[in-house]
């Protein structure tokens, strides 16, 4: 017998064992949360479309409403991609997972760092991405900080400097996301779509000006990647590609 051979068979054996074993883990632990979760907040036909196109939705459907302005943000500098800057001392990349202590590290350089909350949604290769939050809560999904990491060290950032400005006597409530969600699962969502994140925040369509408008807005984050925001008065769908209201 050729034990060299048998050994080699026997570890891609397991190996693929290892991989069949790990991808129904994770199978279980996604109808597990789905069965978790509570549709009873979506209408009756949302729910029926929901199950005759086959889209599956594994986060939590947020039950808040709360009154919201509208804001106007300004570009603070003429390059508004931003400027990549080099860190003088690079950090431990995992202090990402520590707002406090990713604050103490950085606060030197960018003294703006602990108005900012990580996106982990929105990581791109190389990048952790962050957005500054409204009133210290509600992102705005349409600026970011990237931080830049290698080696497990974080090197250098990316950020675009805004001035944001809430409108005096704005406030309107924002509309359910389960009606949001509705909206999209009837009219937009294809077959066999997986929703995976819903958040409350901010976002407006980008015009070629340095004064910004944005509105509250439901993000939901689909497993395919694409993101999509429901305008939280108007009902309204955009879409990050385009860039305009869906169709």
């Amino acid at each position: 017998m050729d034990w060299g051979r048998a050994k080699n068979v026997l570890i891609y054996a397991f190996l693929l064992l290892n991989l069949v074993l790990g991808y129904q883990i994770w199978m279980d632990a996604r109808e597990t949360a789905g069965a978790n979760l509570d549709f009873t907040s979506l209408a009756d036909n949302t729910q029926q479309a929901m199950e005759e196109k086959g889209i599956q939705v594994l986060a939590p459907i947020p039950n808040e409403t709360p009154k919201l302005p509208k804001l106007s943000y300004e570009f603070i500098e003429d390059n508004k991609t931003g400027i990549d800057v080099e860190l003088e001392n690079t950090v431990d990349s995992k202090l990402i997972f520590s707002q406090s202590e990713l604050e103490d590290a950085l606060q030197d350089e960018i003294p703006q760092i602990g108005t900012y909350r990580w996106d982990q949604l929105m990581a791109e290769d190389g990048a952790f991405v962050l957005h500054p939050l409204v009133d210290g809560k509600w992102p705005l999904f349409n600026v970011s900080l990237e931080l830049f990491y290698s080696d497990q060290k974080i090197t250098g950032y990316r950020q675009t400097p805004v001035r944001i400005t809430t409108a005096e006597e704005s406030d309107q409530q924002v509309l359910p996301a389960s009606k949001a969600l509705g909206t999209l699962i009837e009219n937009f969502l294809p077959n066999d779509a997986i929703v995976k994140d819903i958040q409350l925040g901010y976002y407006g369509q980008l015009f070629n000006s340095d004064m910004q408008v944005a509105m509250p807005a439901w993000r939901f984050v689909l497993e395919s990647g694409e993101v999509l925001y429901v305008q939280g008065i108007s009902g309204d769908v955009f879409s990050p590609k385009t860039d305009k209201p869906g169709e």
